[in-house]
């Protein structure tokens, strides 16, 4: 039998985050930061981070594991256990004994990898214990990668059955993933928020300028490269474009995705098509976000993107498919073109008109403040909050300009 919740003690509620740590460095282990330091200014917060996610010769980007690229860092009043490797002992003791001591009301497991499933069920089965109340956080139902193979997506689809059977809430970004992810696993009972991803306005340090008119419109493709992408309908279209159109594509090739990479080498227009086939330091990203007209980001299934809040907290005109839980993240941002997956003469038609949006500043309208409101609304839901606790949701603290207002600043 769990042991009885305990009573809230004098002072704030305590939370404690777990998600991905900086030595596997992806959009996860920003989106950790972010949401921790925000909850942070509500809650007593603590993180526990997965250090070692897998064996390093079996991760995409195995050759900058452990290299320092991220500026982003947690909040000083933030307790941070770094961390918990794939084999458990003694690093996973060490976890257990962290969450023991800091005692949170809460336990918020951030869900996007089957990797750190059986360390998950570890930590709840600790949390229960302890009378501590486990939330999941799902960024999707299961890594498209890891879903490709078959022992993996069984391995999953399997124990985490067992996980969720001790989650007492959910949370989600989009109501696509809410349906999503109830049509896969049987979470009836369960309350569940919905929590539209924050901006990730820590990569708006370089001023955006208005840019000089010169007939050049500069686009933008950022982000890892993976076969749900589709960057290789965005190369494609490309070579439909006039001659004042430039491409720039960043990012990191994952799952030996190489089609686009040979597309791009092969492509009528490759003279004007800059390649920058890696994963770029935090430094480096405004820079390339700064020198962008438009971003163009073609993915044929995405339940949510780091590099689309990148680019809406850089106030540049956005072309993005209509699909999964992209449609309400970009739906109330002034910038926004959408198109229909797969297809490079949609691409070619909505690029050319996105193309008049270049030179505006939109508002991005996401907000971390709403993030923690819905994390609040569900800690009421399950009693670990009084009901009817404030849960003000405010603009980004970086907005300045009404949220639909086209102006570039």
């Amino acid at each position: 039998m769990p042991a009885s919740p305990r009573l809230p003690a004098d002072g704030p509620t305590r939370v404690v985050v777990v998600g991905s740590g900086w030595r596997f460095l992806s959009g996860i282990s920003y989106y950790t930061c972010r949401l921790t330091n925000a909850l942070a200014e509500r809650y007593e917060v603590g993180a526990i981070l997965m250090r070692q996610l897998l064996p390093t010769r079996l991760y995409p980007g195995r050759g900058r594991v452990g290299q320092r690229l991220n500026d982003l860092a947690y909040a000083p009043g933030v307790e941070v256990f770094d961390g918990v490797d794939w084999w458990g002992v003694p690093s996973l003791v060490r976890a257990v004994r962290f969450l023991r001591s800091f005692r949170p009301e809460v336990l918020v497991l951030q869900w996007w990898t089957g990797t750190v499933l059986h360390s998950y069920l570890v930590l709840a089965a600790a949390a229960r214990l302890l009378g501590i109340r486990v939330v999941v956080e799902f960024h999707e139902v299961q890594d498209t990668g890891e879903a490709q193979h078959r022992w993996a997506a069984w391995y999953t689809r399997t124990l985490i059955r067992p996980l969720l059977r001790r989650t007492e809430g959910v949370i989600v970004h989009s109501g696509f993933d809410r349906v999503q992810l109830r049509s896969t696993y049987d979470l009836d009972g369960v309350p569940d928020e919905i929590a539209l991803h924050g901006p990730f306005d820590h990569h708006d340090a370089v001023p955006v300028s208005p840019r000089v008119p010169d007939g050049t419109v500069r686009l933008l493709f950022f982000g890892t490269i993976r076969p749900y992408k589709g960057l290789e309908d965005l190369v494609e279209a490309f070579g439909r474009l006039p001659s004042n159109y430039t491409l720039t594509v960043v990012g990191e090739t994952w799952e030996g995705w190489d089609r686009p990479a040979s597309m791009i080498a092969e492509s009528p227009a490759a003279g004007r098509i800059t390649f920058v086939n890696r994963y770029v330091a935090d430094s480096e990203v405004d820079g390339f976000f700064a020198d962008a007209d438009l971003v163009v980001l073609p993915y044929r299934r995405s339940s949510a993107s780091g590099p689309l809040h990148i680019a809406m907290s850089h106030g540049l005109p956005v072309v993005v498919t209509a699909v999964g839980g992209l449609v309400e993240a970009a739906s109330d941002y002034s910038g926004t073109t959408f198109v229909a997956a797969g297809s490079p003469s949609a691409l070619v038609d909505a690029v050319r008109s996105a193309s008049l949006n270049v030179g505006r500043r939109h508002t991005d309208p996401s907000s971390w403040e709403k993030s923690v409101a819905a994390f609040t609304r569900l800690f009421a839901r399950m009693g670990v909050l009084p009901v009817g606790q404030d849960a003000v949701i405010t603009a980004s603290s970086n907005q300045t300009v009404p949220v639909l207002s086209p102006d570039l600043r």
